[in-house]
């Protein structure tokens, strides 16, 4: 994953964390439940983000394994 993109996922859970908390004590269910969609939005993008770079790791290990076998 890209640092960029791990950067962004982490910040919308925090920011949906603070929203959660701030709705919680505000007694602003919509906020709070916001707040659990950015929260579940970012670990989303996060597993995604990972998955993407595991099968780009994969790939590489498979064409390096292919290319050493042509030498």
């Amino acid at each position: 994953m890209g640092i960029l993109d791990k950067v962004m996922d982490k910040a919308e859970q925090l920011i949906g964390e603070a929203k959660e908390k701030l709705g919680q004590l505000a007694g602003n269910e919509k906020l709070e439940n916001a707040g659990k969609r950015d929260q579940l939005a970012g670990e989303v993008k996060e597993t995604v983000h990972d998955l993407r770079d595991e099968a780009a790791g994969t790939i590489d290990d498979a064409r390096d394994k292919l290319s050493d076998g042509n030498k």
